[in-house]
């Protein structure tokens, strides 16, 4: 798209261009001067391209002082500056990508100062700390770049994928009344004189709208009050939910599974210059991903010598042994695999039981539920739903829930609501295997954690 300010993007500028004057702007990414020669990279979001300035020989005078001058102001030109540039197009074999510009003229439309947070080049490595802090410079790095940019085509992949199947996207309320399940994690906050919270998810909401859109799902944040400072953890993170009216969860496993290969593959398609970058492959998929159950999980981290009660949930060490396991005996597709029929007891108010069984000597109710997990990371978590008023109050009642907090969302249920299922998922938890990164504050535009308020 041509504006005031260029004609042109640095991957537009092809040998192609021999000889056509053009109009390019973007940040000083390195110059260094020659004799009288100044050569300036200049950067966009789609790369870079030389800039060469030169006092030509053949000229008058009167051009030559001209363009010393010239060369002298690019020479003295501050890293990170933003600057637009005139000049025309030439093949050169010894330029990158094998043309440059031969620049007529530079203006800095904002100088920068120096010396700079990090190094946007990346030749001097920085923490993880470091980077967040300085984030809006950080971002300017090729690597950072990357990375956002395949959360952006990883959230297209799901939305085109769910408008397929006939899905709306729905918009829930952020601040509300009361916690999804209960009081523990919630983000308070002060809402025209009364007690309110920011949303840990739009649960409760998308239930509700599977008595009239049915099929639903969101891309949106939401807000975990947790003391937890992990790679893996954010106070304020995206979450994909999906809800489906007359379906349960092998339905909903079913989708979860090709929105992973959905992504993963078109994340390989349209992801290779990002993926390229970051020097990174995305995991292979095959459907459909592997299921084990709770019990058979329960009992390969027992037989690895886990001091580990039946029923209890599993933590990051007992979920590493696991994945390692599942692995070596090839019932993982690209390190994705489900652990299904989870223990009620451990999952949320609104998760329906499936029946009774032994594991371990303990006879346990189980639940139609699941999470998705690659290798010890859990990526997503769902179920099928309650959808009868009198089975949530009881749910309530044993976890400990006063109903008569949630008589706003129960009561609905007195008017006719469909058997649901649905699942919840973090999207930089996803873009862990599919970006390669170790944090997932890397896939955060400006991450939130216990110890980030700013930028």
């Amino acid at each position: 798209m041509k504006t005031k300010y260029r004609e042109f993007l640095a991957i537009e500028i092809t040998p192609e261009l021999e000889g056509k004057k053009v109009r390019i702007a973007g940040w000083v990414h390195s110059v260094r001067r020659v004799g009288k020669i100044a050569f300036l990279v200049l950067r966009d979001f789609t790369g870079t391209i030389q800039v060469t300035f030169r006092v030509p020989r053949d000229a008058d005078d009167e051009t030559k002082a001209k363009f010393k001058e010239l060369v002298k102001k690019v020479a003295s030109l501050s890293p990170e500056s933003v600057v637009m540039v005139e000049g025309v197009v030439r093949k050169d074999p010894r330029a990158p990508r094998g043309v440059e510009i031969v620049g007529e003229n530079v203006e800095v439309l904002s100088e920068a100062k120096s010396p700079l947070p990090l190094d946007v080049a990346g030749k001097v490595d920085a923490h993880i700390d470091t980077r967040l802090a300085a984030r809006p410079i950080d971002l300017r790095r090729p690597e950072s770049q990357a990375v956002l940019r395949l959360v952006s085509l990883a959230a297209k992949a799901i939305r085109s994928y769910l408008y397929e199947l006939n899905f709306t996207e729905v918009f829930t309320p952020k601040i509300i009344a009361s916690g999804t399940e209960g009081g523990a994690q919630l983000v308070p906050v002060f809402y025209f004189g009364k007690d309110a919270f920011l949303a840990q998810s739009p649960q409760l909401y998308k239930e509700l709208l599977t008595s009239s859109l049915e099929y639903v799902f969101e891309i949106a944040p939401a807000w975990r009050h947790e003391e937890s400072d992990t790679p893996y953890h954010l106070a304020e993170f995206i979450s994909v939910d999906v809800e489906m009216a007359f379906a349960d969860y092998n339905d909903v496993m079913k989708v979860l599974e090709n929105v992973i290969k959905r992504v993963t593959d078109n994340v390989r398609n349209e992801g290779s210059t990002w993926l390229k970058i970051l020097n990174h492959e995305p995991p292979e998929v095959t459907l459909p991903i592997p299921r084990i159950s709770y019990k058979e999980a329960w009992e390969i981290i027992k037989s690895e010598g886990f001091d580990i009660e039946p029923g209890e949930d599993f933590g990051t060490p007992e979920l590493r042994k696991l994945a390692e396991v599942l692995e070596k005996e090839g019932k993982t597709s690209g390190g994705f695999f489900f652990i299904v029929d989870w223990p009620a007891d451990v999952r949320p108010f609104y998760t329906k039981r499936k029946g009774k069984e032994i594991i371990g000597g303990r006879e346990l109710d189980l639940s139609e539920s699941f999470d998705l997990n690659w290798r010890h990371l859990e990526i997503s978590s769902g179920s099928t739903r309650i959808h009868r008023r009198e089975e949530l109050e009881k749910e309530m009642s044993l976890r400990g829930l006063n109903p008569e907090s949630f008589e706003w969302y129960l009561k609905w249920y007195d008017y006719g609501m469909p058997p649901h299922a649905g699942w919840g998922m973090g999207l930089q938890r996803l873009m862990v295997p599919i970006a390669g990164i170790p944090n997932v504050r890397l896939a955060t535009t400006f991450p939130r954690d216990m110890k980030r308020l700013v930028p």
